[in-house]
């Protein structure tokens, strides 16, 4: 029977059913009717909610990793407007991106090394040489546009702190501009006499902006001869999160995921292509005008360093995150320290170990203490080097057992990473956790899903810290394909969560002007930020950690659908939910069948569903459509008993079910014999042809 009799045939029986009043079956089988116009698989989820098979989920299963890449600091979540306040970035041969206002007859700038910090010596040397007739009505002088424009927004405040030294009287212009410069958004002056400005003063100005403009610059001009000096040149927002100097919108993207931790500074940016440009704690506390700043040489580009290490334990605190310190293990991607050598680098873990947790009257606590902070962070977590355990560093693993014996003796609570891999084979190393990082094709990491299946449930687990869907024609920038790989992945180490401790995406953050690494979590310029569908897909986790994992089996040709349930409570309700991606091109119909319950007391019914979709798999979120795949939310009103959903062709779905009544969990041997709550089975059978996968893909499992 083809389709066309076939929905003939069928709506014949609607139409009878309906006359002679059997309306319960006129229901059951047009909804089959209304689905028959377009191919669909039919998959079950036998779920069991009995106690003897429920897992906990570890409580900092899902979190976050923040690296200072693609500016995700610098000209990111640090608030400041200034690119290269402190004149350190081009050494004394250039002030990129500060540029000069006028021409040369009327004024020259050098660099030189006469500031007042000792640690970073460059300063600006600006003379100013009008003639006889004066300088122009605008005055001369130098302006920064900050990272591609700063973001100036009328009614709101900038702070803006500086220090100046004169050799005479001075009467500088601090203004905020249009990006040429003809327009002025706010402006202060600083006057000063000589006797005032003589030696290093620090000065500060608060401006209101009575315009708005994206692509805004800081200007310091003056139509007064003379020589002026300048040295760190700052500009925040009076507005940053509790006032702790991070972007507003981008803090708020972050809180979005419910991170349990967050894992910092990086990645690459902690090892350096060569250690004299890592990451090192000491130069990045204290005083920001104090801070050295560094030329990060994987990504290419000046940090001054105000997103420091007490700032990222600040970040943690802030969203409620437990705090995950990766640290320099000696090693970096040209040179590296022997393992007889090494216990310089221990003492600087050590050290910053008492930074976050001393007493304020320690040593390094007490440093601490000074910048605001008296009470210890909560720091439980470090992380031995990044990506280090490889054939070409010979000495990581000797390295690593001397951090891991002074910190094991030192702070006995805390839980040690390293870098090496134990997901195949045991480690050869004590360790509470292992890293492991996989950047992958989307049907390579879909198939991954199944990981961690055999891995043993002894010993360290592991910590997930960076994955990705990253191949350019899968991704893209950030596509709904790469998502939905990285779903079914997610979804695998949620069933693995025994083994599986933590996870977390990589990268997090892309400033639109500089694409060190695609595709990304956040992307964002001065003004506007949206999140690829990849953010989304973590959007559906956050429930996930410390709830409850129930066991759950697929039946049927689920190759290129995967699923999982959890438990948890909220506003004291009992929620029981599960999540399913289909990978496929073609509709699937999951019916949940569920195993556990005392179906006489306990009711389950469908609440909520989330979908995350699109018209094409290979649509993406852009500054001009920024909603384009965000999960659509709606209500679900189902007949009781009813616990079949349908899955759209390549989306990720999550359904929430409220269990309500005061019914018991059954036993493991008791739960044999309980009823489902489910519908009839289809009145057709599932059809023969396998559905196609995204352009290029077939999902083998994993050898």
């Amino acid at each position: 029977m083809d389709m066309k009799c076939s929905w003939k045939f069928l709506t014949s029986i609607c139409i009878i059913s309906f006359l002679i009043g059997s309306s319960s079956d006129y229901e059951s089988v047009c909804l089959v009717d209304a689905r028959e116009d377009t191919e669909k698989h039919y998959v079950t989820l036998q779920v069991d909610v009995s106690n003897s098979t429920q897992r906990p989920i570890p409580e900092t299963l899902f979190g976050i990793f923040f690296e200072e890449i693609n500016h995700a600091g610098a000209g990111g979540l640090w608030a400041e407007l200034v690119s290269n306040k402190g004149f350190e970035a081009g050494g004394q041969t250039s002030i990129l991106p500060w540029t000069i206002i006028g021409d040369e007859s009327s004024i020259s700038v050098a660099t030189d090394r006469s500031s007042c910090f000792e640690r970073n010596k460059i300063a600006l040397r600006m003379e100013v040489r009008c003639n006889s007739k004066g300088c122009p009505s605008q005055g001369v002088g130098v302006y920064n546009p900050g990272y591609w424009g700063m973001n100036i927004e009328e009614g709101k405040k900038y702070k803006v702190t500086l220090y100046v030294r004169s050799t005479g009287d001075i009467n500088v212009s601090v203004s905020l501009t249009s990006s040429n410069g003809s327009l002025t958004l706010a402006s202060e002056k600083i006057l000063a006499l000589a006797s005032e400005v003589l030696n290093w003063t620090k000065k500060e100005v608060v401006l209101e902006a009575n315009g708005t403009d994206d692509g805004a610059r800081l200007q310091l001009t003056t139509t007064k001869n003379g020589l002026i000096w300048f040295d760190q040149v700052s500009a925040m927002p009076m507005e940053t999160y509790k006032g702790h100097g991070f972007r507003n919108d981008l803090f708020q993207m972050m809180v979005g995921l419910k991170p349990r931790f967050i894992r910092f500074p990086g990645g690459c940016f902690v090892e350096g292509l060569w250690l004299s440009n890592a990451f090192r704690w000491k130069e990045t506390v204290g005083a920001w005008e104090e801070r050295p700043g560094h030329y990060g040489d994987v990504w290419k580009y000046w940090t001054d360093d105000g997103l420091g290490y007490f700032e990222f334990l600040q970040l943690a605190e802030d969203l409620g995150a437990a705090p995950i310190w990766v640290f320099n293990s000696g090693i970096s991607h040209n040179d590296h320290v022997e393992t007889a050598r090494i216990m310089p680098f221990v003492q600087e873990a050590l050290d910053g170990i008492e930074f976050a947790r001393g007493e304020a009257n320690s040593k390094w606590g007490s440093v601490r203490a000074a910048m605001g902070h008296p009470k210890p962070f909560d720091l439980k977590y470090v992380a031995v080097g990044n990506e280090d355990c490889w054939k070409e560093y010979p000495y990581y693993k000797g390295n690593y057992l001397e951090f891991y014996n002074a910190i094991r003796k030192a702070y006995p609570d805390i839980k040690i990473i390293s870098n090496c891999d134990g997901s195949s084979q045991p480690l050869d190393q004590p360790a509470d956790y292992y890293d492991f990082h996989v950047y992958e094709s989307a049907k390579v990491l879909f198939s991954m899903s199944h990981k961690f299946d055999k891995t043993s449930r002894d010993g360290p687990k592991a910590f997930v810290s960076e994955y990705a869907t990253r191949v350019q024609t899968d991704a893209n920038r950030g596509n709904l394909q790469a998502a939905l790989a990285e779903a079914g992945f997610l979804l695998g180490l949620e069933k693995n969560s025994d083994v599986v401790g933590m996870v977390s995406y990589a990268p997090l953050f892309l400033n639109i002007n500089d694409r060190r690494w695609i595709p990304d979590a956040i992307v964002f310029n001065s003004s506007h930020l949206y999140g690829t569908p990849s953010y989304w897909v973590q959007q559906f986790f956050t429930e996930s950690s410390g709830a409850t994992l129930l066991r759950s089996t697929p039946q049927g040709d689920s190759s290129y659908v995967e699923a999982s349930a959890i438990s948890f409570k909220t506003n004291g309700s009992d929620y029981i939910q599960i999540k399913a991606v289909n990978f496929g091109n073609i509709t699937v119909e999951l019916k949940v069948k569920m195993t556990g319950l005392d179906s006489s007391n306990t009711k389950v019914s469908a609440t909520k569903k989330k979908v995350l979709t699109s018209a094409n798999v290979m649509d993406e979120n852009s500054f001009s459509n920024p909603e384009m795949i965000v999960p659509q939310e709606s209500l679900l009103v189902m007949p009781e008993g009813n616990l079949t959903f349908v899955l759209p062709p390549y989306s990720f779905s999550s359904f929430e079910l409220l269990k309500v009544g005061g019914g018991r969990m059954l036993s493991g041997d008791e739960s044999k014999s309980d009823p489902s709550f489910s519908l009839p089975s289809p009145l057709t059978s599932p059809p023969s042809q396998p559905p196609s996968f995204p352009p290029s893909l077939s999902v083998q499992e994993e050898t």
